[in-house]
């Protein structure tokens, strides 16, 4: 009898340590690798207070304890998603003094009576600057030919305002051709500068985490060798490549030396050396717009450019490959 109640006990332990969820991740074992410049368009999830400005002299805002940081998502008990409705919004009410602000910060939503004022054109002043969206560039990093989902940067893009991640609603990378190059040195990072083709869309961003954006590919596959997704354990220090885009729209690949791995979770699981002479010519080291170039080592890609070190730019660090194809699927 007790060696039943045993095997019953038993066969329940069993039962409750299957039915434990487990976290299996579906991207392919190969990948295609990026190395186009893209531009970046992110639509945050609310109306982003960035500052303030004076109405005629007058600190106007100061009454409705309103922050910078805080999002916006009401006026007057409508929702507004965007400047645009916001602005629609408060010029049905421009005869009056004060409009009603609901706005939300640390999670809770607080409603506040905000002035308002006409100028001598009839334009309705707040006091406040806002903004919706964010648009800069970026390299993309890989496209996982089965299940069309892609992962650029391998950091994430903040408000520069407020220093904080940015909570998106949604956005999009586009074609982008690199112009001219603004060459980094010691303190100083330099940076791509490019032109903008916002009309000629590749994908939609879904997400923006510390180890990247990520989306789906709309565009065709490029038809490109794919390349293995390096494991941690598959990295080695020693000699290993990048590919990125420093003239137009052509990518074109430079050697590094990994120099130390670190195992953690984090986005700086690689330091590395830039040792092509070429690209140092070109950009005196690592530049901004570079962030989300691959790292390719033998047959695998191992990784992503994601910081300049700002003392010694010819030196930066690299998120792991599977980090980046792991966030993709959360």
């Amino acid at each position: 009898m007790r060696l039943k109640k045993f095997l019953q006990k038993f066969a329940i332990l069993l039962l409750a340590i299957f039915s434990m969820p487990l976290s299996i991740f579906a991207y392919s074992d190969f990948i295609i690798p990026g190395g186009q410049n893209i531009g970046i368009e992110l639509h945050s999830d609310g109306i982003l207070v960035v500052g303030f400005y004076e109405v005629d002299g007058k600190k106007t805002w100061e009454s409705s304890g309103i922050k910078i940081g805080d999002k916006i998502v009401a006026i007057n008990g409508v929702k507004v998603n965007s400047i645009e409705e916001m602005v629609t919004e408060i010029s049905k009410r421009k005869n009056q003094s004060k409009i009603t602000l609901s706005y939300l910060r640390n999670g809770k939503e607080i409603e506040t009576n905000l002035p308002i004022y006409q100028d001598n054109e009839g334009i309705t002043k707040t006091g406040l600057y806002v903004k919706d969206s964010i648009t800069g560039i970026g390299t993309l990093t890989y496209i996982d030919p089965n299940t069309k989902l892609f992962g650029a940067l391998g950091h994430e893009i903040q408000e520069k305002t407020t220093g904080k991640i940015l909570e998106i609603k949604d956005g999009k990378i586009f074609e982008s051709n690199v112009t001219s190059i603004t060459k980094s040195n010691s303190g100083n990072p330099g940076a791509k500068n490019a032109k903008f083709y916002f009309d000629q869309v590749k994908g939609s961003i879904k997400e923006n985490t510390d180890k990247g954006i990520f989306g789906t590919y709309t565009e065709q596959i490029p038809s490109i060798t794919a390349y293995k997704v390096a494991k941690p354990n598959d990295v080695k220090v020693g000699n290993a490549w990048i590919k990125t885009v420093l003239n137009g729209n052509e990518i074109e690949t430079y050697q590094i030396h990994i120099d130390e791995i670190n195992y953690n979770k984090g986005n700086k699981n690689l330091t590395f050396t830039i040792t092509d002479q070429n690209l140092l010519n070109q950009t005196g080291g690592i530049i901004q717009g570079m962030s989300g170039s691959p790292i390719l080592q033998g047959e695998y890609i191992v990784g992503a450019v994601t910081h300049v070190v700002v003392d010694s730019p010819n030196k930066g660090y690299g998120i792991f490959i599977t980090n980046m194809l792991e966030e993709a699927e959360n």
